[in-house]
């Protein structure tokens, strides 16, 4: 908005006057409105009717679990799932769904998707698409998925995993087929997706098995080689060399422990013979049962003996008979002593013999397993090489076999909720919807083109604008004119009265007052004087104005000298007038003439012969109004346009009063700017203002 319209102390209006500018441009307005609404009016009529409908999907991102070992990953993304769903959203709109949608439904055919017209349908029958080759689409697949496109939209609300798949169309049956189509082929495009990925990585694993067997084959016979190489037997899992070393460790151990037994009874056995007894004290003497049988024997012999003697006399045949038989008896047990002896140092000799045989042995399986230690290390080497090929091969074969079962079983969590259905109304075009919105954008716009216009050429909107920019008061805000073209073309030919209006007479009689009661600026010995002045446009309504301001005077009882002194228009009087006067041609009694009452006295233009002097001219204009003040108590003079009336610049400067007369909503504030100027430059200031209020229809 101009900044007249933002500050009042601009004399701008305020805001609630807004209205008045809308209503002086309604016109323009309604016409703006009126003409979009035709618009759209025509719009609805021309446009086909579309149809919209709606199937419903549910995508769970998570998968369904039905083996534990899915080729598909059953990981959530850390969004909550919203990326994953909203890349479905694109597959759904993506060429392969879409091109199994077309197929299923036929829609090549249709002559709405595939762009056949009238023209395209009468050359079809001369010519025949030829399908296309090498996988690529055909015109007619292309133009039917471009179109399809078109008409296919995919929405998912906030923080739900439901997607719409949208589908319009001119026909309420096909846009429910073709969403329930596109739900469909995407399910099933799913299900292929994931069948192919199975039997692409079961594919894939099947052609590495072949080189997992030969890897494991490979390292299998590495090893056998390097064991042959190396003497590396096993048996039961262990090398032979390190059974063998345990089991003579263990031997060597068995015959060190006899060892030293065997050593412990030689050693007693010579320390009794050193006391000089015999070695019946002895482990093994007293642990046989041949010495045990000849000591039970020596025992009886010596209870006989006893007996015998005590019996017959100590020189009794009888017992020297039983002391042979003791001697030799203990005879028996010494030699059976010295024989176990014998036998014991033999076993000792024997224990050590083999316990040295047996540490020999277990030197040489040590340093024979020391080696085979060292050749044990690449051999582990080799067989922990071979347990991971062996792994690899379990898993790529166990791995092939799931992937290959996997293939016929569908794991996508995602299932149809909610079917399309024909819908019963069109989506497009919403006649009712579009006339209003037509109609309100129209108002708006035209309220935007009328405040535009304001702006490009602002005009008076209010007293207090005027007041400020004519730098005056207003003394009267007058209706417009109701009969247009009923007043004279010049004051100097007003023969009547104007129609009588108690509520205009009323307001030009207090605007008269309102004049008179301000001090003007003529000597005191003139009359009292207004002078008229207005823009082009306002030419009709100031000679209406001066015609009110001197039939107010009229009724209220003064007598009235109303003067033509638009001097500027081509018209000329025939008789004396204004410019005579100013020229000092004739004096006032000749110029001025009366028509119908005696209280109202009218002065023509005059002569136009020369413009008149400037300072002549004032001074003839002050004895103008000075002999006016004898004969009339007012004059009111039609002062013209003053930018154009140049003629009359010595009469505005000697006049009391110079009245703007300007329409609101219709002068222009720059005219009035330069009406304004145009009088300060010939000597005075505008001393008040009359508006006319355009949108007054009383």
């Amino acid at each position: 908005m101009p900044e007249t319209y933002r500050r009042q102390s601009d004399g701008t209006v305020e805001i609630a006057e807004l209205w008045r500018i809308l209503w002086h441009r309604r016109y323009l307005i309604l016409g703006v409105a009126g003409l979009l609404v035709a618009a759209t009016l025509v719009y609805g009529l021309i446009t086909p009717a579309t149809y919209t409908a709606s199937a419903q999907l549910l995508i769970d991102p998570r998968d369904r679990i039905v083996v534990s070992n899915d080729v598909n990953p059953n990981t959530v993304s850390p969004d909550g799932g919203i990326a994953q769903i909203e890349s479905q959203t694109s597959v759904i709109q993506s060429t392969s769904v879409l091109l199994r949608a077309i197929a299923d439904t036929k829609l090549t055919q249709d002559r709405e998707f595939n762009g056949a017209g009238f023209l395209s349908g009468l050359f079809g029958f001369l010519r025949t698409e030829e399908p296309a080759r090498d996988g690529k689409l055909s015109q007619a697949e292309t133009r039917t998925l471009a179109n399809l496109r078109r008409k296919v939209s995919v929405r998912r609300a906030d923080k739900v995993f439901v997607v719409d798949v949208v589908v319009t169309t001119q026909d309420p049956d096909k846009s429910a087929r073709l969403a329930n189509a596109i739900a469909d082929a995407y399910l099933a495009d799913q299900a292929e997706a994931r069948s192919q990925g199975a039997r692409e990585a079961s594919e894939a694993l099947t052609a590495r098995l072949a080189e997992q067997r030969k890897r494991v084959e490979a390292a299998e016979n590495a090893i056998e080689r390097y064991r042959a190489e190396h003497n590396l037997t096993a048996a039961s899992g262990r090398l032979i060399s390190e059974q063998q070393l345990t089991e003579i460790s263990t031997q060597l151990s068995a015959a060190q422990a006899r060892s030293a037994l065997l050593k412990a009874q030689v050693e007693q056995v010579a320390q009794q013979r050193r006391s000089g007894g015999l070695a019946g004290g002895s482990t093994e003497a007293m642990q046989s049962a041949v010495v045990a049988k000849l000591r039970e024997q020596e025992s009886t012999l010596v209870q006989r003996e006893a007996d015998l003697q005590s019996q017959l006399g100590p020189r009794h045949p009888s017992i020297a008979a039983a002391r042979s038989q003791l001697a030799h008896v203990r005879q028996l047990i010494t030699t059976e002593l010295e024989r176990i002896q014998q036998a014991t140092r033999a076993d000792y000799d024997r224990a050590l013999a083999n316990e040295k045989l047996l540490s020999a042995k277990l030197d040489g399986l040590t340093q024979q397993t020391q080696t085979s230690d060292q050749a044990s290390v690449r051999l582990r080497e080799l067989q922990r090489d071979l347990e991971a090929v062996r792994a690899v091969y379990a898993n790529f074969l166990l791995r092939a076999q799931e992937t290959r079962e996997q293939a016929t079983i569908d794991t996508t969590n995602a299932r149809i909720i909610g079917r399309a259905q024909p819908p019963q109304q069109k989506s497009w075009p919403p006649l009712g919807l579009l006339l209003a919105g037509a109609g309100g954008l129209g108002l708006g716009l035209g309220a935007g083109i009328a405040l535009i216009r304001e702006y490009a050429s602002p005009t008076l909107l209010s007293p207090k604008q005027a007041e400020a920019l004519i730098g005056a008061p207003v003394i009267g805000l007058l209706p417009p004119e109701r009969k247009p073209g009923g007043k004279p073309k010049s004051v100097a030919g007003a023969k009547a009265p104007l129609p009588p209006d108690a509520h205009v007479d009323g307001i030009a009689g207090l605007a008269l007052l309102r004049l008179m009661e301000m001090r003007g600026a003529a000597p005191r010995n003139a009359a009292r004087s207004i002078l008229l002045i207005s823009t082009d446009g306002d030419s009709s309504e100031r000679l209406r104005t001066a015609l009110l301001l001197a039939d107010a005077a009229a009724d209220q009882g003064e007598r009235v000298l109303l003067v033509d002194a638009d001097v500027d228009k081509s018209q000329e009087s025939g008789a004396a007038g204004l410019l005579d006067v100013l020229r000092g041609e004739c004096g006032l009694d000749v110029a001025i003439h009366f028509e119908s009452t005696q209280d109202v006295a009218l002065m023509p233009k005059g002569r136009q012969k020369a413009a008149p002097q400037k300072v002549d001219g004032r001074a003839f204009a002050s004895r103008m109004l000075a002999e006016a003040s004898r004969h009339f108590d007012i004059v009111v003079m039609d002062g013209g346009v003053l930018t154009q009336n140049i003629k009359i610049a010595p009469l505005v400067a000697t006049v009391e009063h110079i009245v703007l007369v300007g329409q609101l909503y219709v002068t222009q504030q720059n005219e009035i700017g330069r009406v304004v100027e145009a009088a300060r430059l010939m000597g005075r200031t505008v001393t008040a203002a009359v508006l006319i209020d355009s949108l007054d229809r009383r």
